[in-house]
């Protein structure tokens, strides 16, 4: 008799979770940016979901949040209702790199939060004002070496890709730059136009229309290849430190809870999104690579890449509180 009771409710809770599915979503879906408004993963998030719109007629709030390397949005979204209805466009920074960068962290990115579908990947511009003096990364380096310290590399915040990726080609190139965090892309450009930093360090999608417009100027770019919409840009691997490469990815994760039709059901929505030629053409000419693939898969490469970046931030004695 109990077994029968439990088949039955065993039965009743996956026909409720099939129903939620179908109904879902059935109210606008919040999605929590976790950094400034105009950078590479507020881009990211809004073209997605104008995609979804598009196809679906789906209803989305984007929220800004930043603060924290990404941890203030990511936590906001971890502690929501799990009922697919907030989520967070993270990235390597806040689900692969600031659980060893931060002593404490708000939130727990094996427990507290469930993968939704990986998005794309973009990798990482070295760029100096258009009036800057430095025309190559040699010259940087050539500049930094007779004077350490001398220049100051600008990243988008502590412990981000980005910083990470700066000190990782400091041990590579053997200089040292000051390092000068930002709580995000807007301010930093201002203030490498206006000359208060002489180097900085972001995403393609965050740089690319500042670099069509003139006002600042590629040195390197830290993916495998030369970027389609940059051809003139050499790699730091062409630029004399063979095989460097570093990208940062985005995805969408929520709270743990979620009922799996519903994370199924976002996943498969995405991924068709991320198939569409409008999205692709889009997220490609901002620098971006749409990448897709299932939840379990977006979780394995969190994993994975908690493992790669932990030993990088220890060597570099990178902490945060």
């Amino acid at each position: 008799m109990h077994l029968i009771q439990r088949s039955l409710a065993l039965a009743a809770t996956s026909l409720a979770l099939s129903a939620s599915a179908q109904d879902y979503p059935n109210k606008p879906i919040r999605i929590i940016v976790p950094f400034p408004a105009g950078g590479g993963t507020d881009v990211i998030a809004r073209d997605v979901t104008n995609q979804l719109t598009t196809a679906l007629g789906w209803a989305f709030v984007v929220e800004n949040r930043p603060g924290s390397g990404g941890n203030l949005g990511v936590d906001a979204a971890a502690k929501s209702k799990a009922d697919g209805y907030t989520l967070a466009l993270g990235q390597s920074s806040n689900l692969a790199v600031n659980p060893t960068l931060y002593s404490k962290m708000p939130y727990d990115v094996m427990k507290d939060i469930v993968p939704v579908a990986l998005v794309a990947s973009a990798p990482i511009l070295i760029v100096v004002a258009a009036d800057s003096p430095y025309k190559t990364l040699g010259e940087i380096v050539a500049a930094v070496k007779a004077k350490p310290g001398s220049l100051n590399f600008a990243s988008p915040g502590n412990g981000t890709v980005t910083h990470l990726t700066g000190e990782l080609f400091q041990r590579r190139a053997g200089v040292k730059f000051t390092h000068v965090p930002y709580k995000g892309a807007s301010q930093a450009v201002t203030d490498l136009i206006g000359g208060q930093v002489q180097l900085y360090g972001s995403t393609v999608p965050t740089l690319l229309s500042q670099i069509r417009n003139g006002r600042i100027r590629a040195l390197a770019i830290t993916s495998k290849t030369r970027s389609a919409d940059l051809p003139d840009v050499p790699t730091v691997a062409e630029s004399g430190y063979k095989d460097f490469e570093s990208v940062t990815w985005f995805g969408f994760v929520g709270p743990a809870g979620i009922p799996k039709p519903v994370v199924a059901k976002l996943n498969t929505e995405i991924n068709k999104a991320l198939q569409s030629p409008e999205l692709k053409k889009r997220l490609n000419e901002q620098g971006a690579t749409v990448l897709g693939g299932s939840a379990d898969e977006f979780a394995e490469l969190i994993k994975t890449d908690i493992g790669v970046w932990a030993p990088i931030i220890k060597q570099s004695g990178a902490k945060l509180d």
